[in-house]
């Protein structure tokens, strides 16, 4: 990359996101707006990234399905978009959304019910271990 380039994407106003650099996904970090909980991780596409922005909901590129994908299509528990955040290299991206249902996990707790993110354990190194986070088991 030149100086030049760098300095665009680094510094600059203009959205020139990196594609390329990963087989045309970038990562997308998924945050509540309001409480700053990290909900999920996603991968979107320039396609995805387009609807999101059209509809207002997150869209994902499912990298097991190879389909795009609208968090709560099927679900019910969409995520409506509040803001969007774009790191220094321009190479991933944090969507701030606003949940439209219970939560985001496919997996469900004790009693049945959605998880309300993805991050619901912390990895205890003194016993290499996973610890559920309180609330979430």
């Amino acid at each position: 990359m030149t100086n030049n380039f760098v300095e665009q994407l680094e510094e600059s106003t203009k959205v020139l996101l990196q594609f390329e650099k990963r087989g045309g996904l970038l990562p997308v970090v998924v945050q509540e707006f309001h409480s700053g909980q990290i909900l999920m991780l996603g991968y979107a596409n320039q396609e995805a990234f387009d609807r999101t922005l059209e509809s207002g909901l997150a869209t994902f590129w499912s990298t097991s399905r190879k389909k795009l994908w609208t968090k709560g299509e099927t679900s019910g528990n969409g995520m409506q978009m509040k803001n969007i955040l774009i790191d220094c290299d321009q190479d991933a991206i944090v969507y701030q959304v606003e949940l439209l249902g219970d939560g985001v996990c496919h997996t469900v707790n004790q009693n049945g019910e959605h998880r309300k993110a993805c991050f619901y354990r912390s990895y205890d190194a003194d016993n290499n271990t996973l610890k559920f986070l309180k609330g979430t088991k």
